[in-house]
């Protein structure tokens, strides 16, 4: 009987039912056989709800559609363009540069596409760049900035594995910017070898284009500098980014209205609360499992096969990749982590560098075909065929494999800045 329930949910599963009924059906299943008390599960969301990081979710999800909303994403493309758009490939760096700050704060959800994407791709086609090239680096860039502070995917990750999430902040320094020099290594090599026209540099520009963000020039500077320094804790930062976005887009610049205050607040509050329905029942799921030694179980099973780090963490990869690309970020967290963690631990894996690993296998997920979110939005963003935006992604997906190869072969990359802590 409980072999068919199972199976019942992994056709309700494939078929498009929600994430956290399938989670939560095959949790109570198992609760049901193991004959645990079915409250169980009313306790996990209670102990989730204790947990004080959580309120960061919702309030930095709130700031990134605060700023969708508003004129800051094309104050951003200016004060990019005007430091940046004197290099060889200028306007693709300014892409890049520009996606992964505000997929910082939007957490690759896809807002940095829709809000950036249609002032970038006309400019970069009036600029002669080429057409996939452009797409692809756009889309590419919206999963860029994961790693950096306030990045929703690094807090998630962190209330899961119990990791101190300042430290997976520090960590994600130098594969964040890494993966964002490559990229913009390789738009200056394309910019040059296609000789797009350049914009000459203006001092006096690079003063206008400050002036004109100079509202939202220190928002980064204050949550980022003040997570890093230890000022603030992460969910005082959220707090702090929130009421920040508030005063000046709604206040200040009155870009933002009573009616889209109301829209952005359910948005939010939809998508903070999607993550934690799915997060209960997830966890309430993968407590049975480890109750039940499922990770050790899977440990001895894969361990003839893994003889050493490197073949565990080849295999990991290539798992992560397909997660990535199947199932949103969020979710493959909740349901991922749990089971990785005691694998890697059996063999020695730093569970900072173990988090790094994850989340930029993640990013990578959501622009690798054949069902990479970031492509679907661009698909409908651009109303460009799917198997063109596949074309477009594949440089840049190879190029962040490269990245993502060093990162989990030299853990130093990620754990420079933590050593004597």
């Amino acid at each position: 009987m409980s072999a068919l329930l199972f199976i019942i949910l992994l056709l309700l599963a494939v078929v498009g039912a929600p994430l956290f009924a399938v989670i939560g059906g095959s949790a109570l299943i198992s609760y049901w056989r193991a004959d645990i008390n079915m409250q169980a599960l009313v306790i996990e969301f209670y102990q989730l709800a204790s947990k004080p990081m959580l309120e960061a979710l919702f309030l930095f999800a709130f700031t990134g559609c605060v700023l969708g909303y508003s004129q800051a994403p094309r104050r951003l493309l200016r004060l990019s363009n005007a430091f940046l758009g004197w290099m060889p490939g200028g306007l693709a760096v300014v892409a890049i540069v520009s996606c992964s700050l505000l997929t910082a704060f939007t957490g690759a959800s896809g807002i940095t596409i829709v809000a950036l994407g249609g002032l970038l791709l006309p400019a970069m086609l009036e600029k002669r760049y080429e057409r996939n090239f452009s797409l692809g680096a756009i889309t590419a860039s919206g999963s860029l900035g994961l790693l950096f502070p306030p990045s929703l995917p690094v807090i998630l990750y962190g209330v899961i594995s119990n990791t101190q999430i300042e430290d997976l902040f520090i960590a994600g320094i130098i594969p964040g910017t890494l993966m964002v020099l490559v990229l913009s290594g390789y738009a200056v090599w394309k910019g040059g070898s296609i000789a797009t026209p350049r914009m000459k540099f203006s001092l006096a520009e690079v003063f206008r284009a400050m002036w004109e963000a100079k509202l939202e020039l220190p928002l980064p500077f204050i949550v980022i500098g003040g997570i890093y320094t230890g000022v603030f804790a992460v969910s005082e930062a959220a707090v702090i980014a929130a009421v920040y976005v508030i005063v000046v887009e709604m206040f200040i610049r009155r870009e933002v209205g009573f009616g889209d205050f109301m829209k952005i607040a359910r948005e939010s509050a939809m998508l903070a609360g999607g993550i934690l329905i799915i997060l209960g029942m997830a966890l309430a799921a993968t407590n049975y499992m480890i109750d039940a030694e499922m990770p050790a179980k899977m440990f001895d099973l894969a361990s003839p096969y893994m003889t050493n780090k490197f073949a565990f963490l080849i295999t990991l990869n290539i798992f992560l990749l397909i997660v990535g690309c199947m199932i949103d970020i969020y979710a493959a967290t909740v349901l991922v982590v749990p089971l990785i963690i005691p694998i890697a631990a059996g063999f020695g894996i730093d569970p900072v560098h173990l988090g790094i690993i994850f989340l930029v296998n993640l990013g990578i997920g959501y622009i690798t075909p054949p069902v990479g979110l970031n492509l679907f939005i661009a698909n409908i963003r651009f109303r460009e065929p799917i198997f063109k935006l596949y074309r477009a992604a594949l440089p840049f997906v190879i190029l962040l494999l490269i990245v993502l190869a060093l990162v989990t072969y030299i853990p130093a990359l990620s754990l420079f800045f933590l050593r004597g802590k």
